[in-house]
C-alpha cells in the first residue's frame, strides 16, 4: 500500500492545469489506472478513491490547482455526445453502423479531443470500471462531491460546476428527445405503428412536452412543484412513444421483417431508457449517487456499443424468429406421428429416391465430360437443383433437407418444457423426428441404390459403355472410405443444408416484405399479361412456395459450386450427402462385380455412407436448432434432465426410435401409433 501511495503522490505532482489538452487528459487517464489497481477487486478500487480524497484534503494547494485543471476541462470537453450518444449509431443505420464498429476495432481513440464521447472509452474502457463506479458508497460520493467537484470549499473550487452540470444535462436531454422524435416520425416506423397510435402523435408531441419541463427548470428549479409535474408529463409521454413503436412489430411480423427498421427501433427503445436515466440525475436528491450509477451503466454501454457481435446478435434476433417461424410450419410436415404417417415418408422418400438415382448418375456423366472446375460444379449444381425442384414437385423427400426444418419446431416446444409432464411430451416428440429421420433415409438409399445399378445396366446394354470405368470405380470406393475425411465433409455438407434453409426464410422474408406477391396479383403489367384471375392465383402460390423453391435451388447450387470456389483457394471440400453417396457407391459396386462384396473396400464404404447420413442429419439439425433457440428466446433448458428422460425412453421402449410401435404412456389419440388397429 505504501508503494501505491508513492505513486499517488508521484502522480499528484504532475497535475498542470495549464497543460496542453492530450497531456491533462493523458494525466486523467493515468489517475484512473492507478485507481483501477490490479483491477480484481472493486472494493479495493473504492478504498483507492478514499486514499485519493484523503491526499487531497490535506493539499490545499493542491486542491487549488485541481480545481484550475477541472475548471479547464469543463470549458474544453462537451459532455452532451457522452450522455445522449453513447451507444447509438450517428445514422440509424444497421449496415454504417457494423462497418463504424468494424473500423473502430482497427483505428485507436486519441485523447486529443474536446467529445467526451470519445475519450471515455479511454477513461473507463471496461466492466471493472462499471463495477468499482456501482460500489461507491454514499458517504464517499459525498466526499467526492465536496471535495473535488464541490461549489463551496475553503480552498476554492468553481463555483459554476451545478450550473454546467444542469446546462448539460439539459442539452442532452434535448438531444436525445430530437431523435426520439425523428425516428418516430421518420416513414419507415411511422407507416408501421398502429393507425390508433399515429392519431395520438405522441412523437409529435414529444418535443414540446419536454421545453414545458426545460423552462420550468431553468425558471423555478428542478425540485420546484411545476418542474416535478412537467417531468411526470415527460415521463409519460415517453411511456406513450414506446408503447407506439412497440405496434411496429406486429406489422413487421405479418409482412415481413427489416433488419434495419429493427435496428431503428432498437436505438428508439434504448433512447428512451437513456432519457429516462438522464431524468432521474436532474429529479434526484442524491445527485452524486445518480452520477455514479449513471457513469456505471455507460461504461457497459461503451463496451457494447464497441462489439461486432452484439449488433449482430441484437439486430437481428427478429429476423432469425422469421426464419425459423416459417422452416417451424414446415418442419410440422415431416414428423410422423402414426404408422400411416410412417409408411407416408417411406413411399415419399422411396419417390425422392428414385429422382435421386438419375441424379446420380447424371453427375457421374458430368464428371466424365471432363469440364473445368467452375464449369462442372455449375453444371453439377444445376442437376442438383433440377432433381430438388422436381422432388418437390412431386411432393416427395429428400432426407437430409429434414433436420433443418425439423429442429425449429423441436426448439418451439421447449418454451413449456417446465410446465407438468412437458419433459415426456418433448422426448415423444423427439422421438417421432427420429424415426421420421430413419424412414426417410431409408426410402432414399433403399430405392437410389438398386435404382442406380438398373439404370447403370440399362445403359450398358445400350452399348454406350460404362457409367464410370474400374479405375474411377475403384477411387470412388476408396474416397468414401469411412477412415478417410468423409465424416468431416458430411458435417460440413450439413451446414449447407442448414445455409439452405435459412437463405429460403431470408428469402421468404424479403418477398413478403416488399409485398412482392401483392405486386404480381395487382399490378397492370401483371394482370395484362396474365389476366385478373391467373395473376391473384400466381401472388398466392408464389407466397405460399417461394421459400421451397429457394431451398431447394440454392441447396443444389450450393453442392456444386461450393467445393470448386473453396478449391480456388486452395482448401479442399466435397460434397457428401448421403443419397448421393450411396448412388455413387452402387455405381462403383455395379462396374467392379459380383466379386466387390468380397472387398473391404466396399464395406468401408458403406460404413462411410452410414456415418455421413449421421454426420448430415446431427450437423444441419444442430446448427438449426440453435439458432431456433436463439430466435425463440429459450434459455435455462436442464439438458441432462431431458437426456436421462431420453435414455430411459431408449431402454424402455427401443424399438420405438426407428419403427412406427406404440408409444407408451402418452395420453391421447395423437400419441397412440402402431402400423395398425390397436
Amino acid at each position: 500500500m505504501a508503494t501505491s501511495q508513492l505513486a499517488l503522490i508521484d502522480l499528484l505532482r504532475t497535475l498542470d492545469p495549464e497543460a496542453p489538452l492530450a497531456e491533462r487528459h493523458l494525466w486523467l487517464m493515468r489517475l484512473l489506472d492507478w485507481v483501477r489497481g490490479e483491477g480484481i477487486d472493486p472494493e479495493a478500487a473504492v478504498a483507492r478513491v478514499r486514499v485519493l480524497l484523503d491526499a487531497a484534503e490535506v493539499r490545499p494547494e493542491w486542491l487549488r490547482q485541481w480545481h484550475r485543471w477541472w475548471a479547464e476541462f469543463l470549458t474544453t470537453v462537451d459532455a452532451t455526445p457522452l450522455l445522449a450518444d453513447l451507444g447509438f449509431a450517428p445514422r440509424n443505420a444497421f449496415v454504417s453502423e457494423l462497418t463504424g464498429r468494424v473500423w473502430r476495432k482497427v483505428l485507436l481513440p486519441t485523447p486529443e479531443t474536446t467529445d467526451l464521447g470519445e475519450l471515455f472509452p479511454l477513461l473507463l474502457p471496461g466492466e471493472f470500471d462499471a463495477r468499482w463506479l456501482r460500489a461507491l458508497d454514499p458517504a464517499t460520493l459525498e466526499r467526492l462531491r465536496r471535495v473535488l467537484f464541490g461549489t463551496e470549499s475553503s480552498t476554492g473550487s468553481p463555483a459554476g460546476a451545478p450550473a454546467y452540470a444542469l446546462r448539460t444535462l439539459l442539452d442532452a436531454l434535448a438531444y436525445a428527445i430530437s431523435q426520439i422524435s425523428a425516428v418516430g416520425q421518420s416513414p419507415d416506423v411511422r407507416t408501421r405503428m398502429a393507425a390508433e397510435t399515429q392519431r395520438q402523435r405522441p412523437f409529435v408531441d414529444l418535443p414540446i412536452v419536454f421545453e414545458a419541463l426545460r423552462q420550468a427548470v431553468l425558471t423555478q428549479g428542478r425540485q420546484s412543484a411545476p418542474a416535478l409535474v412537467a417531468l411526470g408529463h415527460l415521463r409519460e409521454q415517453l411511456d406513450a412513444c414506446r408503447a407506439a413503436a412497440s405496434t411496429v412489430y406486429a406489422h413487421l411480423q405479418e409482412h415481413g421483417i427489416s433488419v434495419h427498421i429493427e435496428f431503428q427501433l432498437r436505438q428508439l427503445r434504448q433512447r428512451i431508457l437513456r432519457v429516462k436515466a438522464l431524468l432521474l440525475c436532474l429529479e434526484t436528491d442524491a445527485p452524486a449517487q445518480a452520477t455514479a450509477q449513471l457513469l456505471s451503466h455507460l461504461v457497459r454501454v461503451g463496451r457494447d456499443s464497441r462489439s461486432v457481435r452484439a449488433l449482430l446478435a441484437s439486430s437481428t434476433e427478429l429476423l432469425a424468429a422469421k426464419v425459423t417461424e416459417r422452416n417451424a410450419e414446415t418442419g410440422e410436415h415431416y414428423i410422423t406421428r402414426d404408422g400411416r404417417e410412417y409408411l407416408h415418408m417411406l413411399g415419399a422418400a422411396s419417390g425422392g429416391g428414385a429422382v435421386l438415382a438419375v441424379t446420380t448418375c447424371t453427375k457421374l456423366l458430368i464428371v466424365a465430360l471432363g469440364l473445368s472446375a467452375f464449369w462442372g460444379g455449375l453444371a453439377a449444381g444445376l442437376n442438383y437443383a433440377a432433381s430438388f425442384v422436381v422432388i418437390m414437385l412431386l411432393h416427395w423427400t429428400v432426407a437430409t433437407k429434414q433436420p433443418a426444418m425439423t429442429a425449429p419446431a423441436m426448439a418451439a416446444r421447449l418454451k413449456g418444457i417446465d410446465s407438468p409432464g412437458a419433459e415426456e411430451h418433448f422426448v415423444t416428440e423427439v422421438v417421432y423426428l427420429l424415426r421420421s429421420q430413419f424412414a426417410a433415409i431409408t426410402g432414399n438409399v433403399g430405392v437410389v441404390i438398386p435404382g442406380v445399378v438398373a439404370l447403370a445396366a440399362v445403359i450398358d446394354a445400350l452399348g454406350w459403355g460404362p457409367l464410370v470405368d474400374r479405375r474411377h470405380a475403384q477411387h470412388l470406393l476408396a474416397e468414401h472410405h469411412l477412415l478417410g475425411p468423409t465424416a468431416l465433409f458430411a458435417a460440413a455438407t450439413g451446414g449447407l443444408l442448414f445455409a439452405s434453409s435459412v437463405i429460403a426464410g431470408w428469402v421468404e422474408n424479403w418477398f413478403v416484405f416488399h409485398r412482392l406477391d401483392s405486386v404480381i396479383a395487382h399490378h397492370p403489367r401483371f394482370t395484362r399479361r396474365l389476366g385478373p384471375e391467373r395473376a391473384r392465383r400466381w401472388g398466392a402460390y408464389w407466397r405460399q412456395h417461394v421459400s421451397s423453391w429457394t431451398a431447394n435451388i440454392s441447396l443444389g447450387l450450393m453442392l456444386g459450386l461450393v467445393p470448386p470456389v473453396l478449391g480456388f483457394f486452395g482448401l479442399p471440400f466435397e460434397v457428401r450427402h448421403v443419397t448421393l453417396v450411396a448412388g455413387q457407391v452402387a455405381a462403383a459396386s455395379h462396374q467392379l462385380g459380383a466379386q466387390v462384396l468380397h472387398s473391404p473396400a466396399l464395406w468401408w464404404a458403406a460404413a462411410g455412407i452410414a456415418i455421413t447420413g449421421l454426420m448430415n442429419l446431427a450437423c444441419s439439425f444442430y446448427l438449426a436448432f440453435r439458432l431456433a433457440l436463439a430466435a425463440h428466446n429459450v434459455t435455462g433448458v436442464d439438458r441432462r434432465r431431458l437426456y436421462t428422460a431420453l435414455g430411459r425412453r431408449l431402454l424402455r421402449q427401443p424399438l420405438s426410435f426407428v419403427l412406427p410401435v406404440r408409444v407408451r404412456g402418452q395420453a391421447g389419440a395423437a400419441d397412440r401409433v402402431s402400423m395398425g388397429p390397436p
